[in-house]
């Protein structure tokens, strides 16, 4: 090794060793704070944005290619500053709640220099997009004033705009979407993280071979249900994938569909996690407490949409095995259900009761995540793997420090935002634009607020695709007469379904590869599978029996559930031009058509509807059945 990499590598085992021992100390506090006492909210806020600091920089080291001495003078430039400006936010703090302060123009210098850094690092880790979100917020509190219509303000000085976007506790950088990720969401990331660490995930793969093992999708369909389980304890698409796909898509090849299908097929399903109970990943857990509804509330609210979700991927999948003439095989799994299989399924099945239990018994959801992290330690030895490696409940709880760490830096991107729209009401204004062009029709209205939200969420991760979207588009939702949980839920579908959409579809785009698919094709085969998303919300603002929680009515219940899953079957088969036999164009013109007047809400349309869509079935029925005798005679 040169001198000059020598000299190189200290200072970088330097930064790791800090970022190990900031996660160590991160996932401490979240230990703490859920589930043993309280802390102070400006030093938790302090404390958490001051470690994410030293750990965000070391993942921005590991991620470049190649390290200078200039990067490493510039990182620790950005450790000095960024612990400066937050030291000025704890002072500033400590000042205002022990004596009457006002925010001086000293003060706004470290504010901005903190800005600059967080948004440095933002743009590391997370990308353009969301760095371009960020900036948008200072720059248009700086200069806005400036701009034509709407989007003129009264303008901000450089203090004022310091004490919206820094040194305010509601809304900016250290506003309350950083005290619900410190406080709520943390633990629940190094929960799902510690899940797949101590095994969880292998066995719920095992299980869905074994549940799958007689269906013609066989792994496509193992996929969807390996994904709705294991997405549900991770919350992220592209850990989902990684952590299913790189199994499942060789499976779903090698039983004979294409590449491009087994890529679509494992990106949506993986997306799709975030949207199952029962834990949901962090949008759902923000969601709780931007609404006030309670997480126990969302829990069951998401079910039957989510249950629709993965009934729709089922169901493309089972259309295109009969398009591909793939029959029900059975399994060849290498891998069988053991006994030792069957009692790591307690480290998956035991820590959701837990979390369960405890939301039935009253606890907040920190606690609940904090006794199901507590359990899931001491169940963890049931697992040999773990007894013969135990550093990796170690180096799984690092990691799962280290994720929270970086999404604390998406949130200082958010918090930017979330502060620059409440100053200026600028989501207002879009709202009231919105209204003006939708008219009197709720669908119309609906169909802006879906564009807007998937233009929004293109190439964000969920969580700050959620946050921005019902930012800017809530107000304008909320608006059209739909409660305040339907709204989020709205939106949160489509914060899922923009890692799908088209050029920007980042769920496609990580299965690709694994597949060794084309990433273009993968990602417009992941939208046509994954259309469902993009109705399901329409039908639960236009039904919300579905979200059980609001205007529940059994008999409506049951009936909007029969037809959405008629109009789901119709939908899947005409998407794919396949039913029993290849479908007619007009066929697929009809089929499309019945199933969206299926949903109509005057029994005018939806009974009609029903009777041709059974027509049609039973035509495709009889078809194919003479299709086959003919082919017997043939023969």
């Amino acid at each position: 090794m040169s001198d000059a990499a020598t000299k190189a590598s200290l200072p970088l085992r330097l930064f790791a060793f800090a970022s190990a021992a900031a996660c160590f100390a991160l996932g401490l506090i979240a230990l703490y704070s859920s589930g043993i006492g309280l802390i102070d909210p400006k030093l938790h806020r302090a404390l958490g944005f001051g470690l994410a600091l030293f750990v965000a920089v070391a993942v921005s080291q590991k991620r470049r290619h190649g390290t200078t001495s200039l990067h490493l003078v510039f990182d620790v430039a950005l450790i000095v500053v960024g612990l400066w400006s937050i030291w000025s936010f704890h002072f500033v703090q400590t000042e205002m709640e022990t004596a009457l302060y006002d925010v001086t123009n000293r003060d706004a210098w470290p504010a901005l220099a903190g800005l600059a850094v967080f948004l440095e690092l933002c743009r590391r880790l997370w990308g353009w997009g969301l760095f371009g979100v960020g900036t948008f917020g200072v720059v248009y509190l700086l200069f806005g004033q400036d701009l034509p219509g709407i989007m003129a303000h009264s303008g901000f000085s450089l203090k004022e705009v310091a004490e919206a976007l820094w040194y305010n506790t509601n809304k900016g950088v250290f506003g309350s979407i950083t005290n619900i990720v410190l406080s709520t969401v943390f633990i629940f990331i190094i929960f799902g993280v510690l899940l797949e660490g101590t095994g969880a995930g292998d066995t719920l793969l095992k299980f869905a071979f074994l549940a799958t093992r007689r269906t013609r999708g066989g792994p496509a369909h193992a996929a969807i249900l390996a994904s709705s389980m294991f997405g549900t304890m991770s919350g992220s698409t592209v850990a989902n994938i990684v952590g299913t796909g790189t199994f499942t898509i060789p499976m779903i090849k090698k039983r004979g569909f294409t590449p491009t299908f087994a890529a679509g097929i494992e990106a949506t399903a993986s997306s799709g996690g975030q949207i199952m109970p029962p834990i949901m990943g962090a949008a759902a857990l923000v969601m709780a407490d931007l609404t006030g509804v309670g997480y126990l509330n969302i829990i069951v609210a998401a079910l039957f949409p989510a249950l629709f979700y993965y009934f729709s991927l089922f169901s493309a999948v089972t259309v295109e095995a009969r398009r591909q003439g793939i029959e029900v095989q059975q399994m060849t799994v290498d891998d069988q259900i053991t006994r030792t299989d069957l009692i790591n399924s307690v480290l998956f099945i035991g820590p959701i009761l837990v979390v369960i239990g405890s939301l039935l018994a009253g606890l907040s959801t920190s606690a609940a995540g904090f006794y199901a992290v507590a359990t899931l330690l001491v169940l963890s030895v049931i697992n040999p793997e773990v007894r013969n490696d135990p550093a990796r409940i170690w180096r799984s709880f690092l990691k799962g420090a280290e994720s929270g760490a970086t999404l604390l830096i998406a949130i200082a991107a958010i918090g930017i935002l979330v502060g620059s729209l409440d100053s200026t009401g600028l989501g207002l204004k879009l709202a009231n634009v919105i209204a003006s062009v939708r008219g009197e029709s709720l669908f119309s209205a609906l169909l802006v607020a879906m564009a807007g939200a998937l233009i929004l969420g293109m190439g964000m991760p969920t969580l700050p695709a959620y946050l921005i979207i019902i930012l800017v588009m809530g107000p304008a939702i909320q608006e059209l007469g739909v409660s305040m949980l339907t709204a989020h839920m709205f939106v949160f579908y489509y914060g899922v379904a923009s890692s799908l959409t088209p050029p920007v579809a980042i769920a496609a785009y990580a299965a690709a590869p694994i597949a060794q698919a084309n990433p273009l094709m993968t990602a417009f085969m992941s939208f046509r599978l994954g259309m469902a998303k993009f109705i399901i919300p329409f039908i639960f603002a236009f039904y919300p029996t579905i979200l059980i929680i609001e205007e529940f009515s059994l008999v409506p219940f049951i009936w909007i559930v029969t037809r959405t899953c008629f109009c789901i079957w119709l939908f899947s088969s005409a998407l794919s031009g396949f039913d029993r036999r290849k479908l007619t164009v007009p066929e697929i013109v009809i089929r499309f058509a019945t199933a969206f007047m299926c949903l109509a809400t005057d029994p005018m349309i939806h009974l009609p509807a029903i009777l041709v869509g059974l027509a049609l079935i039973a035509f495709d029925i009889y078809a194919g059945r003479s299709k086959a005798v003919n082919s017997e005679t043939s023969q």
